[in-house]
C-alpha cells in the first residue's frame, strides 16, 4: 500500500480498526476523516483577497465516503 491513504469516516469507528490493525498495520496508511465544515467561511462583512493559489486537496472525496464509509487517496 506504499503511496495510497486509506481515509475512513468518522461514523466507522468498526471500519478504521479493521484496516488499521488487520489490512495496513505495517505500513499505517489508514487515517480517520478530520475535516469538520470549511474553516476559510469569512464571518465578517468585508471579504479580503484571496492569497492562496488553490486547494491543497487534490479531489473530493466526500461522497465516498458517505457512500462507502471510506476512501482511498495518493500520498
Amino acid at each position: 500500500m506504499a503511496g495510497l491513504l486509506l481515509i475512513v469516516s468518522t461514523t466507522e469507528p468498526g471500519r478504521y480498526v479493521y484496516l488499521k490493525y488487520g489490512v495496513a498495520r505495517k505500513k499505517g496508511d489508514v487515517i480517520l476523516d478530520r475535516r469538520k465544515e470549511d474553516r476559510r467561511r469569512n464571518h465578517q462583512a468585508a471579504a479580503t483577497a484571496e492569497r492562496r493559489y488553490g486547494d491543497r486537496r487534490h479531489r473530493d472525496i466526500t461522497r465516498e465516503l458517505k457512500a462507502f464509509g471510506w476512501a482511498v487517496a495518493h500520498q
